[in-house]
């Protein structure tokens, strides 16, 4: 077995047992490894130690459960593992920046530590080969563009270290921008109709940044006043199709996999980088949506 795999039994395991006590002497048991190598190995692969990573993973699940608004937040911190309202009160601010009662008044969509599927970082598929993990179901393919395709809609830009997936916590800034969009949407008379909608991450005006754009398929690639364009150009790419359950684990989980998984393991290992931007392509960005691709310009490396 290899040393991924003995990680993922036990992320499997806390996964199940979130409402439960759960000892590192017991994961290392199940790792089979003792609890110094343990913990060193869980926090290189999964970037996070052991009792951190937990509680994110419990806090992830308690805001889930806070849209039941029938259930109290004292029961919702007791199944989660937290002793009192208070501590679990303090934890979620610390990590989210509002409180419990805060987030179930305004449910916006928030960043969390995802569970991570390590498989994804130490498997390699052949083009037109689905990959079947938990949760998740991808395949790369190539694709050429003819001609352009042309987008509008709405930019913003923040730090890195808050881009969605990337490991911090907080509001997702970008759900906030598609919502913006959308409510603009119907009044943009120059997009293409049931055309898809784009989601870019690039490079940002200033170190440490990103900026990222949120659209839909336009006709012409005119630009309208307090709108943001952008243009995916003609020739070669490689797409990575993928699907889940639901909008909300496609957006806020597999997405970020699949990014991972295509820059940090398909790319490389087929001596390939890409043009410094990622497009997130699918029919709408709306809670139907349960599939989208990633689009990429392939470079080889030099």
């Amino acid at each position: 077995m290899h040393a991924w795999e003995q990680i993922q039994i036990t992320v499997d395991y806390i996964e199940e047992h979130l409402s439960e006590e759960i000892r590192i002497n017991d994961l290392a048991k199940l790792a089979s490894l003792s609890q110094f190598y343990y913990q060193r190995l869980f926090s290189r692969l999964v970037k996070r130690p052991v009792n951190e990573y937990i509680k994110m993973r419990r806090l992830s699940k308690a805001s889930e459960a806070l849209r039941n608004r029938n259930k109290r937040i004292l029961d919702i911190a007791l199944d989660f593992g937290f002793s009192s309202h208070e501590t679990f009160t303090r934890a979620f601010k610390d990590t989210f920046g509002m409180t419990p009662e805060e987030y179930r008044i305004n449910p916006v969509r928030l960043n969390s530590f995802v569970k991570p599927q390590l498989l994804l970082n130490y498997t390699l598929v052949d083009e037109n080969v689905p990959l079947v993990a938990e949760g998740i179901v991808l395949e790369i393919t190539r694709r050429t563009l003819l001609s352009p395709q042309y987008f509008i809609g709405l930019t913003a830009e923040e730090p890195i270290n808050q881009m969605p997936g990337g490991g911090e916590t907080g509001v997702d800034e970008l759900g906030k921008l598609w919502d913006d969009f959308h409510k603009n949407k119907p009044t943009i008379q120059e997009l293409k109709r049931d055309g898809d909608e784009l989601g870019v991450a690039y490079p940002g005006t200033k170190d440490g940044y990103y900026r990222y754009f949120a659209g839909a398929e336009s006709d012409s690639n005119e630009i309208l006043e307090g709108y943001s364009s952008w243009e995916l150009p003609k020739g070669e790419y490689i797409v990575c199709s993928f699907e889940a359950e639901d909008f909300e684990h496609l957006v806020m989980d597999v997405v970020y996999k699949a990014h991972k998984y295509v820059f940090e393991t398909w790319l490389p290992n087929h001596n390939l980088t890409s043009k410094p931007f990622a497009a997130e392509r699918y029919a709408s960005h709306s809670p139907e949506t349960t599939n989208m691709e990633i689009w990429i310009v392939p470079v080889p490396q030099e």
